[in-house]
């Protein structure tokens, strides 16, 4: 008799840079695989044998992806669990000791005692949003080239501009449109667009790019989600040389999407209006307090998306 047909199964995965650690519940079987394609789909393979009812993975970054979409596009059901909820399992059932090996047991244990709900992401969809919010960005950029073109060549040339920025918005309006519907066919797409959204001054295009470019939100800290977006500040320090604090790296295209949000949000949000306002008050340069507040943005989206609350103003003491 197949004993996994009998019992019900349930897979915990341990996301490392080079392997993965998985633990199979409650056969107790451990084995380990490397983190690429090789590896991934050797994983992917014995995993089905057993007909798991849900294979969970901690959600710390783009390193657990790639085994993401081999499960979507397996058919098998997965979860992507928020780091938070099993670190707090783990103090409820009382363990301390931690490594990889270890850590895949709990994920397990934890999807076994918890029974958290399935994920719904579809590997095209991953790619489709990312792909949609990629040329949005192309098209607004195209736009801006000829509205530049409009005020700066012969009016003569004006009716031609004028047809191409025409095109132009009606292709930006088509790529929204696939963008929303995009978010509203998976549920997961929608929970986390609804908390981001709730922040004054975060449309539905930020929302997406958010989604899509930084899958980490809620699952990493405040300094690495600064960090990852390129807003955290760097000292440049040299013996008696005391140079100034600057960004450096991070996801430009990310960056980009909540420099513009914040543009909004200065208006609209009475949070970030007035620590902007405070930090020029105080003698700061304009962009480097634009800066500053999206860094506060983005760490507080963190903590919300973490926590799976909506925008309160209680999160400006974050």
């Amino acid at each position: 008799m197949n004993t996994s047909r009998t019992q019900k199964i349930n897979v915990g995965v341990d996301t490392g840079k080079a392997q993965l650690d998985i633990h199979i519940r409650p056969l107790n079987i451990a084995f380990q695989v490397s983190n690429d394609a090789k590896g991934i789909k050797d994983a992917i393979k014995r995993i089905k044998t057993y007909h798991p009812e849900r294979v969970v993975i901690e959600a710390t970054g783009r390193l657990e992806m790639p085994f993401i979409l081999a499960c979507a596009n397996a058919k098998l059901p997965f979860v992507i669990a928020n780091p938070l909820h099993i670190k707090r399992f783990a103090g409820a059932i009382g363990q301390k000791a931690k490594n990889d090996r270890l850590d895949a047991a709990l994920i397990a244990h934890f999807a076994e005692a918890i029974k958290p709900k399935l994920s719904q992401l579809k590997a095209e969809n991953i790619r489709l949003m990312s792909d949609l919010v990629a040329r949005r960005n192309q098209l607004m950029t195209m736009q801006t080239m000829e509205k530049n073109r409009l005020q700066n060549l012969p009016k003569h040339l004006a009716s031609s501009i004028k047809a191409v920025l025409t095109t132009l918005k009606n292709q930006i309006t088509n790529t929204e449109i696939k963008i929303t519907k995009l978010i509203e066919s998976c549920p997961d797409y929608q929970c986390k667009s609804n908390i981001v959204q709730s922040m004054p001054g975060i449309g539905k295009i930020s929302a997406a790019a958010l989604i899509c470019n930084m899958p980490e939100l809620g699952y990493i800290t405040s300094k690495q989600v600064s960090s990852l977006v390129g807003v955290a500040p760097f000292t440049k320090e040299s013996g008696r040389y005391k140079g100034k604090r600057f960004i450096l790296g991070g996801r430009a295209q990310v960056r980009t999407v909540l420099y513009m949000a914040m543009m909004s949000a200065m208006q609209s949000n009475p949070v970030f209006k007035a620590q902007y306002q405070r930090l020029v008050a105080a003698g700061k340069p304009k962009k480097v307090a634009i800066i500053a507040c999206v860094r506060k943005m983005v760490v507080i989206l963190n903590s919300m998306v973490r926590d799976g609350v909506m925008w309160d103003e209680k999160h400006s003491r974050i």
